[in-house]
């Protein structure tokens, strides 16, 4: 299972912006982001102007990091957007929001998408009654996820649940935080998908 192990709060000062990481700590005055609003490294302080080509390398760098995602697999997701029916860089970032790993984060049973990544690997989910342990498993309507009865009786899965209740998910998610349950009622559409990409950039770059 290929992922990126460092620093990951090193991804948001690279961006500029809070990717949503690590959780609870990035909502603290504890966030490095907060502490050094700059880019890491020797010259990070030193700001320079993007040129076109470094303004979509860096939607796709954001995409790539938000959803735990490296560079081969973020292409198998565009090129399958390219044969879908639709705009290329909604149908991408859809197919994102799609991943199951994404799905159990929306859903407010982990804390951070790297948290439902671990989780889901470790087989505590079931979908539609089946343990599922990929990742990258992509979710369809009438879907319905639900903590492993086992699993619900942990202490990391009983703080989850009270986090759960007061977790409001997107509108084509519905979740049950009494019974660690949640359901896909549609296909997410780009205005329900809050992340901080300009996806036609990122279209632009991989066109080249």
């Amino acid at each position: 299972m290929a992922r990126y192990t460092g620093p990951v709060c090193r991804l948001c000062r690279r961006e500029g912006i809070k990717l949503y990481l690590k959780g609870d700590r990035c909502y603290s005055d504890k966030c490095p982001l907060v502490r050094r609003p700059y880019a890491p490294g020797q010259h990070g302080q030193v700001k320079r102007k993007l040129s076109e080509y470094g303004l979509q390398l860096r939607e796709k760098q954001k995409a790539k990091r938000i959803y735990g995602v490296l560079e081969r697999q973020f292409r198998n997701y565009f090129e399958k957007a390219e044969r879908m029916k639709g705009v290329t860089g909604e149908n991408l970032l859809i197919l994102l929001e799609r991943r199951l790993d994404n799905v159990v984060y929306r859903l407010g049973f982990a804390s951070s998408r790297a948290q439902a990544r671990q989780l889901v690997r470790h087989g505590h989910f079931t979908v539609n009654g089946r343990k599922v342990d990929i990742p990258s498993y992509l979710v369809r309507p009438g879907d319905k996820i639900a903590v492993k009865d086992k699993s619900r009786e942990l202490p990391l899965f009983k703080e989850l649940a009270a986090a759960a209740a007061v977790h409001t998910p997107p509108a084509w998610l519905k979740v049950d935080p009494e019974k660690m349950e949640g359901e896909v009622l549609a296909l997410p559409t780009r205005d329900q998908i809050d992340v901080p990409v300009q996806e036609h950039l990122i279209v632009e770059l991989y066109s080249k």
